[in-house]
């Protein structure tokens, strides 16, 4: 099947079995962020953003994308940047095999709800799965994030 998918800002038109993941096609463009995980939608590895919503892309072919904007963490190389300081400013990242969809879902997160609760950002996250931390340090990621967030808003408005 023909299908046209924007990944990461550029169109790519390409014929693609029927059965194909969405994983498979992204990584065959060079995302290697998206991971192949679980290959069962329960580990978060593969998260990617479907016209901006956060989706898993091995449970997800290629031919339901065809039309739509693909993004990976490739593509949010600025604000993974920033954020990702912080999650490592803990020592979250350990491995870092869990990280690219940790960073993708926090972003998905900031973008939909800039101030959430511990249980909001619990609950949005609940996908991820992280072998290697209790997933203290990752908590303390993201509230020092939007910690870091608000001073700066403040700062902006301020003209500090």
């Amino acid at each position: 099947m023909i299908v046209t998918i924007t990944l990461n800002g550029k169109k790519i038109t390409e014929d693609v079995a029927p059965d194909l993941p969405l994983l498979d096609f992204v990584r065959n463009h060079g995302c290697k962020s998206a991971k192949r995980g679980c290959d069962s939608a329960n580990c978060g590895l593969c998260t990617v953003f479907c016209d901006d919503k956060p989706i898993l892309s091995c449970s997800f072919l290629a031919v339901r994308a065809d039309g739509r904007k693909i993004t990976t963490l490739e593509g949010l190389q600025k604000e993974a940047a920033e954020f990702g300081a912080f999650i490592a400013d803990q020592g979250a990242e350990q491995c870092g095999f869990c990280n690219p969809g940790m960073i993708m879902n926090a972003i998905a997160l900031f973008r939909e709800n800039p101030d959430p609760s511990d249980e909001e950002i619990k609950a949005y996250l609940a996908g991820n799965l992280c072998r290697c931390s209790g997933y203290e340090g990752q908590m303390r990621g993201i509230k020092a994030f939007i910690a870091h967030r608000k001073a700066k808003e403040v700062n902006d408005a301020t003209g500090q």
